[in-house]
C-alpha cells in the first residue's frame, strides 16, 4: 500500500476510538501491534502499556497477544495507542462497584515504595503503611510478590485515587469471629486462653479472637495481693466462662474455678486428730475462724479456745495471729471444718471442790489459825 493510502487509512480513525490490535513486536520501550480489519499498525508507548511503573515492556505484554487499545494520537503513518487507559476503564468501573458492595479481594503485591504497598488492579492501587497490618511493621520488603486480601477504603476516578487496606479486613474478620464466638459461648464452659495483659484488677485473657476479663479475685483460692503475682502476659491458662454480656461485649471469666477446690478431700489432708498450724482470720461472738490451708477456714467454737470461761473470743485472741489448732472433725460436703485451740493447752490447776485440811489441822478453826500467824507477825 502506497503512504498516500496509508495516510488516508489513519486519517479515518480518530482520538479516543477504541480498536483492537495483536501484538507484532516487543521493543525495550515501545510495543508494535497489527490494528485488526486495517493493514495499519500502531505504537505502544511504554508508558502507555501499564498503571505502573515498568522497566521493559515486555513486563507488561508478549508477542501474539490480542490487546484492547485507545487511540491517542493520529500521526501520518501510524496510530499512537494506549492499552493502560482502556484497563484503567474496565478497572474504575469494576473498583467502584467492589467500593460500594464493600468486597473482599485477593490482589498480589507489585512494588513497595516509600509509605507502604502498590498494586495493580488495572489502577494503581496505594496501601498506606498504617493500612497494611492490624500491627506495626518495621520493614516491608518482604511484601513485594506476596498476594493479600484487600477492602478499597478511598476511591476518586477524577484525581486518578485508589486507597486499599489489609487491616480493614483484618479487623473485619476479628469482628465476625468476636461476635460468632460472643454467640457460642456459655457460662460454666471451660477453655484454654492466653493472658495477654495484666492490671491493677485482674488479667484480660484471650479465648481465641475476643479477650475475658479475670478478676483479682477469681485468679486463685489464695489472697492475691497483685496479679502478676500469679500469672504472666503470654502464659496459657484454663479459663471457666462465669458470665457473657453481648450487648457490651463482656465476658467474665475464672481460673480460680478450673483449679481443684480447697475443700476437695478435706479429710484426707485433714483428718480428726491432726494438728494445724493456722491464721485467726475473723473473731465472732460465738468463736474464731482460723485459716488452715489457703480457702480453708475452720471454727473454733468459744468453749474450744480455752480451758478456763471466757466472755469472748476477743480476750485470747486477736485477728492476724498464728494458732496451733487440732481438727475435730472435717466435712467436705458442708465445707465445714471443727477445730480446737483448747485441746493443745496444758489444763490449768484447779483448786478440787472437796479439798480438806490436814489431819493435824482438824482441831482448830480456820479464825485461830489466822489469828496465831497475826500474832507471829506483830512479835
Amino acid at each position: 500500500m502506497s503512504e498516500e493510502m496509508n495516510d488516508v487509512e489513519v486519517k479515518t480513525f480518530e482520538v479516543g476510538e477504541k480498536v483492537t490490535g495483536q501484538v507484532t513486536k516487543v521493543e525495550e520501550k515501545q510495543v508494535i501491534v497489527h490494528i485488526s480489519d486495517s493493514k495499519l499498525d500502531g505504537i505502544i508507548p511504554i508508558s502507555e502499556l501499564s498503571s505502573l511503573h515498568i522497566e521493559k515492556a515486555s513486563d507488561a505484554v508478549a508477542e501474539g497477544e490480542e490487546l484492547e487499545l485507545e487511540v491517542l494520537k493520529v500521526e501520518e503513518e501510524a496510530l499512537i495507542l494506549s492499552k493502560r487507559k482502556v484497563d484503567a476503564e474496565k478497572s474504575w468501573e469494576d473498583l467502584e462497584k467492589r467500593y460500594n458492595d464493600g468486597e473482599v479481594f485477593e490482589a498480589e503485591i507489585k512494588d513497595v515504595v516509600k509509605g507502604g504497598l502498590v498494586v495493580d488492579l488495572g489502577v494503581r492501587g496505594f496501601v498506606p503503611a498504617s493500612l497494611v497490618e492490624a500491627f506495626f511493621v518495621e520493614d516491608f520488603s518482604d511484601y513485594k510478590g506476596k498476594t493479600m486480601t484487600f477492602k478499597i477504603v478511598e476511591l476518586d476516578k477524577e484525581k486518578n485515587r485508589l486507597i486499599l487496606s489489609h487491616k480493614a479486613v483484618v479487623e473485619e474478620e476479628k469482628g465476625k469471629q468476636k461476635n460468632e464466638l460472643l454467640d457460642s459461648l456459655k457460662a460454666g464452659e471451660v477453655l484454654d486462653g492466653t493472658v495477654q495483659r495484666i492490671t491493677d484488677f485482674g488479667a484480660f485473657v484471650d479465648i481465641g479472637g475476643v479477650d475475658g476479663l479475670v478478676h483479682i479475685s477469681q485468679l486463685s483460692y489464695e489472697h492475691v495481693e497483685k496479679p502478676s503475682d500469679v500469672v504472666a502476659e503470654g502464659q496459657q491458662v484454663k479459663v471457666k466462662v462465669l458470665s457473657v454480656d453481648r450487648d457490651n461485649e463482656r465476658i467474665s471469666l475464672s481460673i480460680k474455678e478450673t483449679l481443684p477446690g480447697p475443700w476437695d478431700q478435706i479429710g484426707e489432708k485433714a483428718p480428726k486428730g491432726t494438728v494445724l498450724e493456722g491464721t485467726v482470720r475473723r473473731l465472732v461472738s460465738y468463736g474464731a475462724f482460723v485459716e488452715v490451708f489457703p480457702g480453708v477456714e475452720g471454727l473454733v467454737h468459744i468453749s474450744q479456745i480455752a480451758h478456763k470461761h471466757i466472755g469472748t473470743p476477743h480476750e485470747v485472741l486477736k485477728e492476724g495471729e498464728q494458732v496451733k489448732v487440732k481438727v475435730l472433725e472435717a466435712n467436705e460436703e458442708e465445707q465445714r471444718l471443727s477445730l480446737s485451740i483448747k485441746d493443745l493447752l496444758e489444763k490449768e490447776e484447779e483448786i478440787p471442790t472437796d479439798y480438806e485440811l490436814p489431819e493435824e489441822s482438824k482441831g482448830f478453826q480456820l479464825g485461830e489459825m489466822i489469828g496465831d500467824q497475826l500474832k507471829n507477825l506483830n512479835k
